[in-house]
């Protein structure tokens, strides 16, 4: 395609790049047909691009004294001011600011010393203070409302993740965890004692997968990186023994099937299914006798209010779509036309007639909410300094609520996902409908405030997968292969300074999960913007392929174990993924099964290497802990040397997966698979209860903090044994 073509103008204009450069370092250069398709999925026509480009310019020309509905100031200016666009032979602009807390000021500037027809700097006074505020102007007639933003330049960054820092916690996948209490499924108990043990032994944070709303009426939607939305909570993470009211209820006791509830615990995996049919009844018949007492009713309907439009929406869908699971239609977007539109007469007729369906829903996301809170409180209380850290999923389902509920933000036909790397030859697709940069504009980031505050709330410090969003996002056309996708431009800027504020107003520190294809300047940027980098030991190498020392890793980062998409720390040394992926089928032939299985042993001796110059493994136990091919064991010396390895990192913040802690060889979620491996359904092997009182468990988070403070005398070559 000519560059300097309708289209090409057009795909410059909304941000499509025309070629880009992939984590093997091809280059590759965007087709016209994904041109096409992208421009489709901004809402505007690729067959008259010509028409497209001038009702964009249109748009942006329409704006009242050239100002987008939503303006952005650094916090840190010296002199804040705002560019303007004054009418033709104005002779003033006059303003006044209307400040969030009830404040106000205002002013008049003189254009007579302004040169005629171009843009001027508004003036405003300095400091301005931080948050949402609203500016009216007038000149020459014409008006213009805007919502200024005043944000600062970086994240909250609490002494516990300053200069100097060294925090420490662990990370897990909450459905994994099994104990006494729990039906099948770790939920907000077992969270809470987890996060009170951990602080008892000094950690700082305690991370958990995403804990966003699937799908209420089709339990077995399973993957937390595919939510219905990411605006509210996923109920089966509610402990019911610990909804007020259960003790005293005997209806409600008297609903679960002792049987049905030991098979839902006794399972390898979790059985999503299973766990829904034992804990749907009993929080029904909870909700019930909740709406007949006064208790709770007035903090409920504070809740409700305050959740507003978006919550009674959420809870619309969700009895909408249990409505018609049960006749067979399974999206949405089937559904009559008239219920199609979370804001038509039709849905709120259907609202006004299942009222009680509908209030459950809500109920539901109350006693989650409540038990959530609770449990970052039972880790604050005894010093989990940082608290809880929240995970945000980089998109939703295009079936579920959030796509309903605001259709305009979606980019129709399309999906989100990643060119090709090392560990995804072909790319991959995530099957999430990206938001459109144009309709989040519009709606002044509205969206993106809201994922904050609700992925903030009750957290410390928010993790953002696929941080890159903010700046890029790699968008496939729906039904065409991974390699025929294109990057698309977000506004970078005014979404890192709204983070940066939410940061602030919450806060809670920042996490941008930094891996895979990342922009140039990108890392600087989020360093600048003080979010921390996430490094992964896996990933984390010398040009030569070594493993980094300690002391190379950047300080303003969360150095991991592992994460959920890749092997535990035994899995890797054993070479379980590698496993997995021949008895797939996942690699393209025989020698790229061999060559992976080459670079793995090579691997091995590396990080054997690498464990040896910080003096976690003597010379000849090198040799020892690296035994033919066929005889691979992995040992708990080996577990600690490589626990201390990463402790001694010079980054902030270490995150140390549950799993690595107690030597489990399976991974989470692997990549290019569904129902192939058992993806987001792996069960802890031995109970909480059981771990928490395990000394050797203590022993190791004794190992990793006192490495954390700096005490050699306790390094792991001293347990080899």
């Amino acid at each position: 395609m000519s560059e300097g073509s309708e289209l090409a103008r057009l795909a410059a204009r909304l941000g499509i790049a025309p070629r880009f450069t992939d984590a093997l370092g091809v280059g590759r250069e965007v087709s016209e047909a994904t041109f096409a398709a992208l421009v489709a999925g901004f809402g505007l026509s690729p067959d008259d691009p010509g028409r497209s480009l001038r009702e964009t310019e249109e748009e942006e020309n329409a704006r009242p004294l050239g100002l987008s509905p939503f303006e952005i100031v650094a916090a840190e200016a010296e002199t804040p001011s705002l560019a303007l666009l004054p009418p033709a032979g104005a002779a003033r602009i006059e303003w006044a600011c209307r400040f969030e807390d009830g404040g106000e000021c205002a002013g008049v500037l003189d254009l007579a010393a302004s040169e005629s027809g171009g843009r001027v700097a508004l003036p405003l006074p300095a400091p301005l203070p931080l948050g949402y505020h609203r500016l009216d102007l007038a000149s020459g007639g014409v008006g213009a409302q805007v919502s200024l933003v005043v944000a600062p330049p970086c994240c909250h960054l609490p002494a516990a993740l300053g200069e100097g820092a060294r925090s420490w916690g662990v990370t897990c996948q909450l459905y994994g965890l099994r104990s006494a209490g729990s039906w099948g499924i770790g939920d907000f108990t077992d969270l809470a004692n987890l996060a009170r043990a951990l602080a008892a032994h000094g950690a700082g944070v305690l991370g958990v997968n995403p804990l966003h709303a699937l799908f209420a009426a089709e339990p077995r939607h399973r993957s937390p990186y595919s939510p219905s939305s990411r605006a509210f909570l996923d109920y089966l993470y509610i402990d019911v023994t610990a909804v007020p009211g259960f003790a005293e209820d005997r209806g409600a006791g008297a609903l679960f099937s002792d049987e049905r509830l030991k098979a839902a615990r006794a399972g390898e995996f979790v059985d999503y299914a299973a766990v829904a049919a034992v804990k749907r009844p009993v929080l029904e018949a909870l909700f019930r006798s909740f709406r007949k007492r006064a208790r709770g009713a007035e903090a409920f309907r504070r809740f409700r209010e305050a959740g507003g439009k978006a919550l009674g929406d959420f809870a619309a869908f969700e009895a909408l779509d249990e409505h018609f699971r049960k006749m067979g239609v399974f999206s949405w977007r089937e559904w009559p036309a008239e219920l199609r539109s979370p804001n038509s007469p039709a849905v709120a007729d259907f609202a006004g007639r299942h009222h009680d369906r509908v209030e459950f829903f809500q109920f539901l996301q109350w006693e989650a909410d409540r038990q959530l809170g609770a449990a970052a409180a039972a880790g604050r209380a005894p010093g989990l300094a940082l608290g809880l850290y929240r995970d945000l999923a980089v998109g939703a389902d295009p079936g579920g609520a959030e796509a309903w509920a605001d259709q305009e933000l979606l980019a129709p036909g399309i999906a989100i996902g990643a060119p090709p790397d090392a560990l995804n030859r072909v790319g991959q697709n995530w099957g999430l409908a990206p938001v459109s940069p144009l309709a989040l504009r519009r709606q002044g980031f509205a969206p993106f405030i809201a994922a904050l505050r609700a992925n903030m709330r009750h957290a410390g410090v928010l993790r953002i997968d696929h941080v890159m969003s903010l700046a890029r996002l790699y968008w496939i056309p729906r039904g065409r292969p991974a390699t025929e996708g294109a990057y698309v431009a977000y506004p970078f800027e005014d979404l890192l300074r709204i983070l940066a504020l939410e940061s602030r107003r919450q806060q809670c520190a920042v996490i941008g999960e930094d891996l895979g294809t990342v922009p140039e300047g990108f890392r600087e940027r989020m360093r600048g913007a003080g979010v921390l980098s996430y490094r992964v030991a896996a990933f984390e190498r010398r040009r030569d392929g070594g493993f980094l020392p300690p002391g190379e890793y950047p300080p303003l980062a969360a150095a991991a174990s592992a994460t959920h998409d890749i092997a535990t720390v035994t899995g890797f040394w054993l070479g379980r993924d590698l496993e997995w992926r021949r008895r797939l089928g996942l690699y393209p032939d025989r020698p790229a099964a061999e060559a992976e299985a080459a670079e793995r042993e090579r691997d091995r001796r590396r990080l054997a290497e690498a464990l040896a110059g910080e003096g976690l493994l003597a010379p000849e136990e090198v040799e020892a802990v690296l035994p033919p091919a066929g005889e691979l064991r992995f040992s708990a010396p080996l577990l600690e040397a490589i626990l201390a390895h990463l402790a001694r990192s010079r980054s902030r913040l270490l995150l140390v997966q549950l799993e690595d802690l107690l030597g489990e060889a399976e991974q989470a979620n692997l990549p290019g698979t569904t129902d192939e491996h058992p993806n987001w359904r792996r069960r802890i092997a031995r109970p909480l209860e059981q771990i928490l009182a395990d000394p050797e468990f203590a022993r190791l988070l004794r190992l990793v903090r006192q490495e954390r403070d700096g005490d050699a005398t306790a390094g792991p070559h001293r347990l080899l044994r």
